[in-house]
């Protein structure tokens, strides 16, 4: 809608009352432009929020509609499917037996001649069982006895480890189903009716996750305090606690990983969970991040090829700059990889790699903050700013490009919220983030999960010191990983 050009003067000879129709139209003709302006901007930004996916957004796949066009097929290799030649051999693990069931041939196959004799290497072929469950009760009688003095009638105590009325044993396994396996109260009850024969009611179930909390809770502090002592990916999620939003944070290093549920997504709770700690955090770019030393934090890369095809997709001005920006995060990844396998040197990637990328990044980054496309000029004006943060995986050891670890650790949690709804209370939530901090550290460590749950319930009833999620060879190392000289 173009509006038709007006002399600055009209006419001197025209009626006092045309010239101030005259005006009057064009002062409508002016607000209706920028009306009609406005919701076509309204409309771009609708339609932009409308085609947002997982692949231009940090919407979960998940969430992905029908309609969303799948990612395109990876090219053929041109083998065939299954393990390739040379691959490790993957077979059954051999347990020790129970039972050895000796097999011989009594005729030969090819004439039926008899055989005798031994096989000094015979072919093993074993049959594993599961066995019948049946709980071990251990029943205390507590005798009444009057005192023939006074009369006074005294009860004799039961021990303080079997006061709870369960062993170690089985309050480790409930919190295991719970917390690892995501069963309900209810569930639980039942797979112990079903599987153990043992009766445990969903209130029981209950009871004994806030036993387990309690004895987790010496085990979870240490972990906490070891994480913030180490370069760390963080990040959060919703979470609901008692019907009120609430979020789960999450601190992931090379050994342990922390938990942590608050009420808040602010600042506090992030100091809760680094409590100052002045090693590199790999993040993505939630504002309550912004307060970090640029040169020891770490934007995901992940989370910024997301931003690039946004770019992309919205098209105008800021399509060439989003392609431009996503081809060097693929050089940037093929060159990573190389890296990891051993192909390149680290010391190649930094001094060859990583300066070209970076002027090439800076040079688009600083072309897309002048574009005319508004989200991708303020994009890139965000990046601007922290762009060293792009390049710390470069100079630290034992950093990575991307935030994908701690999304990794959080997408179990994410499962159990979908299904449970949260937590009723504050021990509810206590019991998540310690029995989440132990699952997950246990599986980095490659530790039975179980016999960890069982050592620290044990250590709890007896007051014995509690097991560690901090290993020897971590205790030794516990340093920030050194920096290298700026690329």
């Amino acid at each position: 809608m173009t509006p038709i050009p007006q002399p600055p003067e009209l006419p001197s000879d025209l009626p006092p009352q045309v010239v101030a129709y005259i005006r009057i139209l064009e002062a409508t003709i002016a607000e209706l432009t920028a009306q009609v302006t406005g919701l076509t901007t309204r409309v771009a930004e609708l339609e932009a929020r409308l085609n947002q996916n997982s692949t231009n957004s940090s919407k979960p796949p998940s969430s992905d509609a029908p309609h969303v066009k799948p990612a395109p097929p990876k090219p053929s290799s041109g083998k065939r499917r299954g393990g390739q030649p040379g691959h490790p051999k993957a077979e059954r693990t051999l347990l020790p037996p129970d039972e050895i069931r000796t097999l011989k041939p009594a005729t030969c196959r090819g004439c039926a001649h008899p055989l005798t004799g031994d096989d000094s290497n015979p072919a093993v072929h074993q049959v594993h069982e599961v066995p019948v469950v049946t709980p071990h009760v251990t029943e205390y009688r507590c005798h009444r006895l009057r005192c023939p003095h006074c009369g006074t009638t005294t009860v004799a105590a039961v021990p303080a480890e079997a006061a709870t009325g369960y062993g170690p044993r089985a309050q480790a396994v409930a919190a295991l189903l719970t917390g690892s396996c995501r069963l309900g109260k209810r569930g639980t009850s039942q797979l112990f009716a079903d599987l153990f024969g043992l009766p445990l009611s969903p209130a029981m179930v209950c009871k004994l996750q806030h036993r387990t909390a309690e004895a987790l809770k010496p085990v979870a502090e240490e972990a906490l305090m070891y994480t913030c002592g180490q370069p760390a990916n963080v990040d959060e999620t919703s979470w609901k606690q008692g019907q009120k939003r609430a979020w789960l944070w999450v601190a992931v290093t090379t050994l342990v990983v922390a938990f942590l549920i608050r009420k808040t997504r602010g600042r506090s709770a992030f100091e809760d969970l680094r409590d100052g700690s002045t090693a590199v955090h790999t993040t993505d770019r939630y504002p309550v991040y912004t307060h970090l030393d640029k040169h020891k934090r770490q934007l995901c890369w992940a989370h910024l090829r997301r931003d690039f095809q946004a770019m992309i997709d919205r098209g105008g001005s800021g399509t060439a700059i989003g392609a431009a920006l996503l081809a060097c995060s693929d050089a940037l990844f093929e060159n990573w990889y190389r890296v990891r396998d051993g192909t390149l040197t680290r010391s190649t990637f930094r001094s060859v790699y990583i300066p070209a990328l970076r002027r090439q990044v800076g040079e688009f980054l600083r072309t897309g903050a002048a574009c005319g496309c508004a989200k991708t000029a303020a994009t890139c004006g965000e990046l601007l700013p922290v762009e060293a943060s792009l390049w710390t995986f470069a100079r630290v050891v034992g950093v990575e490009p991307t935030n994908n670890a701690a999304e990794r650790e959080v997408r179990h949690a994410v499962c159990w919220r979908k299904t449970s709804f949260g937590t009723d209370s504050e021990r509810g939530s206590r019991f998540v983030e310690r029995i989440l901090t132990v699952i997950a550290s246990c599986r980095r460590q490659k530790r039975n999960v179980l016999a960890f749950l069982i050592d620290a319930v044990t250590a709890h009833r007896t007051g014995a010191k509690a097991p560690t999620l901090v290993p020897a060879q971590a205790q030794q190392q516990n340093v920030v990983n050194p920096l290298f000289a700026n690329c």
